[in-house]
């Protein structure tokens, strides 16, 4: 019986990082002082194939090769139209946006508990959820206000949650960090590291079911699972790269490694940094790509989510990118470089887009300018929404806790024991 092995691509080198001198500031992961570890290596795509199959299969190839192939065959050389650069910069802008106004509304008091902001990292969202259908699927983190927008679910519903609003997308029972959505497919935001990944990979298999077993047309969803450096040291992690692999499932594992797990360096927590290196060992592509570039997020993006869709199985994508503020609103933020933070607001992925759509004649100052200014109009309506909107009910406490209330949530009277005024006093009478 023969065993299976690994395939690997010849590598495709990718342009070095702009900078202003031969001897870079940092390592390109900005947050360790190990200078050798260079992290700007070739892309490289792997597949596991048996044996048996080796004459017969195709490789998985490098994304680097899809995309450069496919500049070939085109007559022009821009990566974007001028109407898909201004869908990208307008869900970069309301994300961005959004989340300045998040900040100034937490420091308001009209926002408690946890907000993890996601300004700097915009263009991972943008770059990969625009690729997909309504239909496909979204797990997000706690950090999951800009996958929301991104999705379709509306900035009004979005500010309704954060302000604990029964007008938000979860009735005001969610918050900062459990945005969902059954209309768009937005399967939630989780608050513990690695515990959307195994609803990712339920959702995936959902999908292959329906479509392999069932047999219902056009059951193609795809579904993308958001997280961060940090979750790829826990074993739902591994658990799952190993299912999706095995199945085959319509799924794309993306990495949103902005360098720092709270306070903790990304270098100084694994014992391999590189986080794509780890899809080949369970026989799916892995890429490395940056995440501070929403053009080449775009690409990598497109090739690896029709990839999921035509059944050839999972890919993990590692987005190198950078958050601007701290872990949290409640972060002062005092760990970090300050020259660490300095450079990366440098490379601010939408200063990155406008770079090139007025380079390329893609779009007008003007232009950039009335989308911003609709953004901010949109915003305003959002918040005064959010504020004017009820609170949830007292009865609404109960609901999504027990399957039978009655007892504990009802009392003899018929009546939600959380509607009486002395109610929060104690309970443990109840």
């Amino acid at each position: 019986m023969s065993l299976s092995a690994t395939k690997f691509v010849h590598p495709i080198t990718t342009p070095p990082s702009t900078r202003s001198s031969d001897k870079p500031l940092f390592s390109t992961f900005f947050g360790s002082n190990h200078t050798k570890l260079r992290f700007n290596k070739p892309i490289v795509a792997a597949q596991r194939r048996s044996s048996s199959a080796a004459s017969t299969s195709s490789p998985v190839v490098a994304v680097s090769d899809v995309v450069k192939e496919k500049k070939l065959k085109s007559a022009s050389n821009l990566l974007i139209t001028k109407e898909e650069g201004l869908v990208l910069y307008e869900d970069m802008i309301l994300g961005r946006f959004f989340e300045d106004m998040c900040a100034q509304m937490y420091y308001r008091g009209k926002m408690f508990g946890f907000v993890h902001l996601y300004n700097g990292q915009e263009a991972v969202s943008t770059g990969f959820i625009k690729f997909l259908k309504k239909e496909d699927y979204v797990v997000s983190t706690y950090r999951d206000h800009v996958h929301a927008l991104s999705k379709g679910v509306p900035a009004r519903e979005v500010m309704s949650e954060l302000f604990g609003k029964a007008t938000g997308c979860c009735r005001g029972q969610g918050g900062s960090m459990h945005m969902f959505s059954k209309q768009f497919n937005l399967l939630g935001g989780f608050a513990f590291i690695g515990e959307g990944i195994p609803v990712a990979t339920g959702a995936a298999f959902s999908s292959k079911y329906r479509r392999e077993v069932l047999k219902e047309p056009g059951a193609d969803e795809v579904t993308l699972a958001f997280f961060g450096d940090g979750t790829c040291n826990n074993g739902q992690f591994y658990e799952c790269l190993n299912m999706a692999a095995l199945w085959k499932l319509p799924i794309v594992f993306v990495v949103e490694n902005n360098l720092w797990a709270i306070g903790m360096s990304h270098l100084r927590a694994t014992s391999d940094p590189q986080i794509w290196k780890k899809g080949p060992a369970f026989g799916m592509p892995g890429i490395h790509v940056d995440g501070m570039d929403v053009l080449k997020v775009r690409e990598v993006a497109k090739e690896a989510i029709e990839r999921a869709r035509r059944g050839e199985g999972p890919t993990l994508v590692e987005c190198e990118t950078y958050r601007f503020r701290g872990h949290s609103l409640a972060d002062p933020d005092e760990l970090r470089d300050p020259a660490e933070k300095a450079h990366y607001a440098g490379r601010d992925p939408i200063t990155a887009l406008k770079k090139y759509l007025f380079d390329n004649k893609l779009a007008s100052e003007q232009e950039l300018k009335a989308i911003d200014k609709k953004i901010e109009e949109l915003l305003d309506d959002a918040v005064e929404f959010a504020d004017e909107s009820p609170l949830p009910p007292r009865s609404q406490l109960l609901e999504n806790v027990f399957a039978d209330p009655k007892g504990f949530g009802i009392g003899p009277d018929g009546k939600y024991r959380c509607e009486d005024p002395k109610f929060t006093q104690g309970t443990a009478h109840v």
